[in-house]
């Protein structure tokens, strides 16, 4: 932490970003520190690939996330949260080369170690509780504002405290941000409280696809391109529906298979859920992936029943009896 704490000081102008297809704790993490270093007198930009999902979109400064960046070269720092690899970030990857020094700081147990400075913490709830920790080492007074970040952090990426990774520090942390001003009525009225008819008419359609495999104990959710045209939803649509797959009686693993724009060839995100007796994670990583233990995924370039059967018989060799 220390270098980490060091570097943030001595920076000026300093590029933070996070990964594509953002979740709470990614877009909760890259508002918290960019607050921070405004306190610190810095220069800031904040990067996302992807459009911020619209259930976020009521947190503060949401609308200086930039989806583009012309030149790196101003950069003298560039901090990359929630990220077990930099390539996640996207297409802006290759040239963070160019930038003198990059930070590191997640939370994913798969993390490459990239960065000239890291911190990463698998034993975190959340990405949002490391930068509490980092927070508390800088000279900075925690906002009204940055603790909601924080709040939305460590609520969605515990599932509302209904995760496995839910400790004590999550709820101390949380209690101390209610302390600072957070409503957490008001956040998750944001976060959960409402849904479009096309996101309705997405679940019904992700509902009919889900195949039991494995004898049960492997449960694949598969959405199309054209599902998700038929219903007039975007990626951001998709959040949370893997947790129907995954509640299925007996089911060990869950996947949702996503069809995505490539190349010219196939192209699906898959995501893994795991009720604890499965290591989604290596599973993951199998494919060139990253995550948990208990949730975690990867994308894939090949057709769809290759992607089915590759999971299979991993699952076949590794699952629990």
């Amino acid at each position: 932490m220390e270098r980490i704490v060091h570097h943030l000081r001595q920076s000026k102008q300093i590029l933070v970003a996070t990964h594509f297809n953002p979740d709470g704790d990614a877009i909760g993490s890259l508002i918290a520190m960019a607050l921070a270093l405004d306190a610190l007198g810095k220069d800031v930009t904040l990067f996302n690939e992807s459009p911020i999902p619209a259930v976020y979109r009521f947190l503060p400064a949401v609308d200086r996330i930039v989806r583009q960046v012309e030149t790196v070269d101003r950069y003298d720092t560039a901090v990359v949260l929630d990220c077990g690899d930099v390539s996640r970030i996207g297409a802006l990857a290759p040239a963070l080369d160019r930038i003198p020094t990059l930070l590191n700081i997640d939370h994913h147990p798969t993390n490459t170690g990239f960065g000239d400075a890291r911190y990463v913490d698998d034993t975190a709830c959340s990405t949002a509780e490391i930068l509490y920790r980092i927070f508390k080492r800088l000279p900075v007074a925690i906002s009204q504002d940055i603790a909601t970040a924080i709040y939305t952090g460590i609520l969605t990426d515990t599932g509302s405290f209904r995760f496995a990774n839910t400790n004590r520090t999550a709820f101390a942390i949380c209690v101390e941000m209610m302390e600072k001003g957070v409503d957490p009525y008001t956040v998750a009225k944001h976060v959960y409280g409402t849904y479009s008819l096309g996101r309705i008419k997405l679940l019904n359609l992700a509902l009919d696809s889900i195949e039991l495999l494995n004898e049960g104990r492997l449960s694949v959710m598969t959405l199309t391109r054209d599902m998700m045209t038929e219903t007039g939803t975007q990626p951001e649509d998709v959040d949370g529906m893997i947790n129907y797959a995954k509640r299925i009686q007996d089911v060990q693993v869950a996947v949702l298979i996503q069809e995505i724009n490539g190349s010219g060839s196939p192209g699906f995100h898959v995501s893994l859920r795991s009720d604890g007796s499965v290591d989604v994670a290596a599973l993951a990583a199998h494919f060139g992936g990253g995550g948990h233990h208990r949730a975690a995924g990867f994308t894939a370039e090949m057709p769809l029943p290759a992607v089915k059967d590759g999971i299979r018989n991993w699952l076949a060799r590794h699952q629990a009896d």
